[in-house]
């Protein structure tokens, strides 16, 4: 609850900068009529809307659990990425639009340099906006966050090239220039919404995090214990910042109840340790079966029907497999069912 608070602070203050630096990107268009700090303008006024869906999405993840809503409100934080993956997509096109308007019917340029002035500004407040949104984000593991600090900084990348654009124009006079620069830059905005875009596709879709598990599995194996015998049928599922880990855990058959629990909760452990506390664990424990002996490394086993052979090392292609693992000619986890 304390993460989801923390994220809508910051997600406050990056509407607040939002609408101040659209402010400063329209005067500066005012005074320049310049398609391309238009362009920095019209991304700036997507960056004002989906900030305030964005603070109303955390504010949503932030409620607590109800009888509606056993897993929480986090996946709001992926509609509101959608939406502004969507907004970013339209105000992309929006500006291949301005730019062929401009091609057709070109207007003059005015006081490029004070307009110059006033977008560098704005970039330099975005890029450290957005950096510190991004960096909040991937510690509260808040896609909302991550989202609306990406955007800031394609807003400051674009926004580099544009003063790059304007200068040039400034010191050549060629003010075709101005319209080729916007429409060059149209294309990065909508290469960023399509990135956040998919990325909020796939934590709606619960979409496997590759990375995450990889990471999991890792740490895992190098932590792992004599009586975890295997771990199978591992799944990841992310409600904003927390994130649901379900798992079938292989333990000694003649392991009571409280010792088999203890090794879910060491198991538990080794897991926040890598991940944080933002998790939930559902682990279920099994007995091993007859097959496991070959695999199992623990030495001092009273039940022992087959002598060790080898150590099978977890990977992601056996441990979210709903199979337990054995030694078997080309696979280590032959079909046997948990």
């Amino acid at each position: 609850m304390q993460l989801q608070k923390e994220n809508f602070r910051i997600q406050q203050w990056v509407v607040l900068v939002a609408v101040i630096l659209f402010g400063l990107k329209m005067t500066a268009y005012y005074i320049t009529h310049s398609v391309a700090i238009l362009t920095d303008a019209l991304e700036s006024t997507v960056n004002v809307i989906s900030g305030f869906i964005g603070l109303y999405s955390l504010y949503v993840a932030a409620k607590p659990r109800d009888l509606d809503h056993p897993y929480g409100h986090g996946k709001a934080e992926f509609i509101s990425a959608a939406v502004e993956g969507t907004l970013i997509l339209v105000a992309g096109l929006f500006i291949i639009y301005e730019c062929i308007q401009q091609f057709i019917e070109p207007t003059s340029l005015h006081s490029l340099d004070k307009g110059m002035v006033l977008v560098a500004i704005a970039g330099a407040v975005n890029f450290l906006m957005g950096a510190i949104a991004i960096k909040k984000g991937k510690k509260n593991n808040s896609l909302a966050l991550i989202a609306s600090g990406k955007h800031l900084q394609s807003d400051t990348f674009s926004t580099i090239g544009i003063l790059l654009g304007i200068l040039l124009i400034w010191i050549t006079g060629w003010q075709l220039l101005d319209t080729i620069v916007a429409l060059l830059f149209s294309f990065f905005i909508i290469y960023t919404g399509y990135k956040i875009l998919r990325a909020s596709l796939a934590g709606i879709m619960d979409e496997a995090d590759r990375a995450l598990l990889n990471t999991m599995v890792t740490h895992l194996n190098q932590h792992r214990q004599p009586n975890w015998v295997d771990l199978h049928n591992l799944r990841v599922i992310k409600y904003g910042s927390i994130l649901h880990v379900d798992c079938h855990l292989t333990v000694p058959w003649y392991l009571n109840v409280h010792e088999a629990h203890k090794e879910v909760d060491a198991l538990s452990e080794k897991i926040r340790m890598e991940l944080g506390d933002s998790i939930e664990l559902f682990v279920h424990s099994d007995g091993c079966l007859d097959f496991s002996c070959p695999i199992c490394t623990k030495t001092d086993c009273p039940v022992r029907k087959h002598a060790f052979e080898r150590k099978v090392e977890w990977t992601l292609g056996n441990i979210l497999s709903n199979q337990k693992h054995q030694l078997s000619t080309g696979s280590d986890a032959l079909p046997k069912t948990a």
